[in-house]
């Protein structure tokens, strides 16, 4: 086996692993390609969006813990997004440590799982304090629509009225949620931009891989043309020295 010697192990988050705290729950990540290729896409678009906030914490499918000295009250959300804990490596998320829950937290719902995400998971999480718990259903299949936000009021969750394009928005996020074509999107409204998927950062790079080669390429055409209209008027001179 390889080893790294100049390489330090990763130094994660006091919230590390223990025999009491097991890093899995045995559960496969999601129960189709399509809910995991849409999971992963949703968490690595809010990371590099929130990447110059260093204590905003972004993770997905993470092991946490909310009743100390008890490994058996846990849960495992798709996607959570947590400000104030500062964002480092964990492996797993004990909410007595860290001194909060996530502030947003969206599930993936699927046919096994959606009773329970619209029940004992949505009261766990209300009774956790999570401020706002966002359901999507990427099959359209099963939940009563296939975008569904609550906002805690009280320490109720009361829903998120959806805006009349559909869409869903999160105060804790500053982000509005839409269902396209193409699946669950981001929408800054400030920015009034999209957030970018990872194959559109990917593409945007490569364009903007493309455009610097051009933009070197005709720079390079300029010089060697200077150099050689230089050259060329410097043997006209010697010329015109030659015949005088």
């Amino acid at each position: 086996m390889a080893s790294y010697p100049n390489t330090p192990p990763i130094a994660y988050a006091p919230t590390e692993h223990s025999a009491e705290y097991p890093e899995s729950d045995g559960k496969p990540m999601a129960e189709t390609d399509k809910h995991r290729e849409e999971l992963m896409r949703a968490h690595q678009t809010l990371i590099p969006h929130f990447e110059k906030f260093p204590d905003v914490y972004v993770s997905g499918n993470l092991m946490m813990y909310y009743v100390e000295g008890d490994s058996r009250h846990s849960v495992s959300p798709d996607v959570f997004v947590s400000f104030g804990v500062g964002r480092k490596q964990r492996r797993i998320y004990k909410i007595w440590e860290e001194g909060k829950p996530p502030d947003f937290v969206l599930e993936f719902s699927s046919k096994n799982t959606f009773r329970n995400d619209l029940g004992d998971k949505k009261a766990l999480y209300a009774s956790l304090g999570v401020a706002e718990y966002f359901l999507y259903d990427a099959e359209r299949l099963y939940l009563p629509a296939p975008l569904m936000g609550f906002r805690l009021v009280s320490g109720v969750y009361v829903p998120i009225a959806a805006r009349a394009d559909g869409s869903v928005p999160s105060e804790t996020l500053g982000l509005d949620l839409h269902v396209r074509e193409t699946g669950l999107r981001f929408y800054d409204p400030g920015a009034q931009m999209w957030l970018p998927t990872p194959a559109e950062r990917l593409d945007a790079a490569e364009q903007r891989a493309d455009a610097e080669k051009q933009r070197a390429d005709a720079e390079k055409q300029r010089a060697d043309a200077s150099e050689a209209e230089t050259a060329r008027l410097r043997e006209e001179l010697e010329r015109l020295k030659a015949r005088t």
